[in-house]
């Protein structure tokens, strides 16, 4: 989920924030360098690269380094940079130490009243527990133990207990004007199936008509299909299918009336509909009536009450694979969820995006890492002020290395050529399955950072980051330096 985005201002940094940046080098600079002596300068094929794609050398920041040893090569190590999602390394690696790999959320579901004859007499209360991955399928299973334990008919209301995140509104269009895109998804203490909507388009059977399905098929969201199938080569089938979205607080709706080429196949399209406490009325409604049960009141925003008496619980994964879905696939929502948890944590209920940093920047002073310069917006790297040099990102990779929790840390993160963000990447090279590597990417930001085994059976830190207007661009100069590091031309 490596967002594109727009910045503003000079090709490297919106004004005001260069001028925020330039005013903590003093600072970074009484701190000192991670560099003793002078490192080699910029491999030359890397060097090559960026040339070639119009980066000038002041626009990168970059560190190579054997783990426990000296810098090999640097450059721009101590200048602050906007990381994109390479700040997901930084929430992670002090979750998985503050909170330990086996650490799980708890949504539990309370009840108020007497349960006799499968009939609830009272309220049914879910409380969010601020878990990152209620899939659609884990809160079916959640509300199918209600069913198997007695409930069928609530004649009180549904009430979402959500207190353990502040409730301050989620601007979802404030990042980059396009509040439907699910990277855009705010976190939310009972966050369900990521606040997703899956649209699925696919021609029938016969290849005579294309239809259009939602999952979930939520209550509150219409959709309307006037597609026609047509013959010709896919191409921008979003752009043909002219679909436009009407979407309110608790409804919304889907029309889909342009073209669709036969040679598509299936294709889906993810999409962010409804507010947080709509889309989970929506889809208890939806799935609670599939199970037979019904709902007498309403579903709406509440608490647990002193009253209130434990019924269920639904116990989420274990951090570790948390925090791999998050390095792996660079999502965003689960890693806003997760910079909260830290603070909920703690620090108790309710949870700020504000505190939590204060508490990143804590948890990581007891651990030895000091980072002036660091500035964290939510935890994922979806923003234009967050900023860490390469120095430091490359202490904590050091550092984690060290770490307890290494394994589960490096494993989280993308294997080159195989999995996650890096599938595609340096296929058939010398760095295939060499390197676990974390991307970022945001318009004028390109970014990544992780470890590569080389040639010769050593491990080194690898961190490059790029602010330019050209850094789309940087993907040959990365592959570059991963090849190089791999080939063990780094040692000599």
């Amino acid at each position: 989920m490596n967002a594109i985005v727009k910045l503003r201002g000079s090709p490297i940094l919106p004004r005001r924030l260069a001028r925020a940046s330039l005013a903590l080098i003093p600072a970074i600079l009484a701190f000192g360098s991670i560099t003793a002596a002078p490192a080699p300068a910029v491999p030359p094929a890397v060097a090559s690269a960026l040339h070639e794609a119009r980066i000038p050398l002041d626009s990168i920041a970059l560190v190579v380094q054997e783990v426990g040893a000296q810098p090999a090569v640097t450059r721009n190590a101590d200048v602050p940079m906007n990381p994109a999602s390479l700040m997901k390394l930084v929430t992670t690696f002090t979750a998985l130490e503050a909170l330990g790999p086996a650490f799980t959320w708890k949504t539990e579901a309370h009840v108020d009243g007497e349960l006799k004859d499968e009939t609830l007499a009272g309220n049914l209360i879910l409380k969010g527990g601020g878990d990152p991955k209620i899939t659609l399928e884990s809160f079916w299973l959640l509300l199918r133990e209600l069913r198997q334990k007695g409930i069928r008919e609530i004649r009180g209301d549904v009430l979402l207990d959500r207190s353990l995140f502040a409730g301050n509104a989620h601007d979802a269009g404030r990042f980059d004007e396009q509040p439907l895109r699910a990277y855009n998804v705010g976190p939310d203490a009972l966050l369900l199936n990521f606040k997703a909507v899956r649209f699925v388009i696919a021609p029938d059977n016969e290849g005579l008509r294309v239809g259009v399905r939602a999952d979930p098929a939520l209550p509150g969201l219409t959709v309307r299909n006037t597609l026609k199938l047509t013959a010709g080569d896919c191409g921008d089938w979003k752009t043909s299918a002219r679909a436009t979205f009407a979407n309110g607080s608790d409804r919304a709706e889907a029309t889909f009336a342009g073209t669709y080429a036969l040679s598509c196949g299936e294709q889906s399209w993810n999409l962010s509909l409804l507010s947080q406490a709509g889309y989970a009325a929506n889809l208890f409604r939806g799935l609670w009536q599939e199970m037979g049960g019904t709902l007498a009141g309403q579903v709406r925003d509440g608490s647990v009450g002193p009253n209130s008496r434990l019924f269920a619980t639904l116990t989420s994964p274990q951090l570790a694979e948390i925090v791999r879905d998050i390095n792996k696939f660079s999502n965003n929502v689960m890693a806003r969820q997760l910079f909260l948890t830290l603070d909920a944590q703690a620090n108790g209920a309710p949870a700020t995006t504000e505190r939590a940093a204060t508490t990143v920047r804590s948890l990581l002073a007891k651990r030895g890492l000091v980072f002036p310069e660091l500035m964290m917006e939510n935890g994922a790297g979806l923003s234009r002020s967050d900023r860490i040099s390469a120095a430091h990102l490359t202490q904590l990779l050091q550092t984690a290395f060290a770490s307890a929790v290494m394994p589960e840390f490096i494993s989280s993160l993308p294997l080159t050529a195989a999995d996650g963000t890096m599938r595609k990447r340096l296929l058939g090279t010398a760095a295939a399955g060499q390197a676990h590597i974390k991307t970022g990417s945001l318009e004028g930001v390109r970014a990544q950072a992780g470890y590569v085994l080389d040639a010769r059976g050593r491990r080194w830190t690898v961190v490059a980051m790029v602010n330019h207007a050209n850094a789309a661009n940087a993907q040959p100069a990365f592959d570059a330096l991963l090849q190089w590091v791999a080939s063990g031309a780094a040692g000599r």
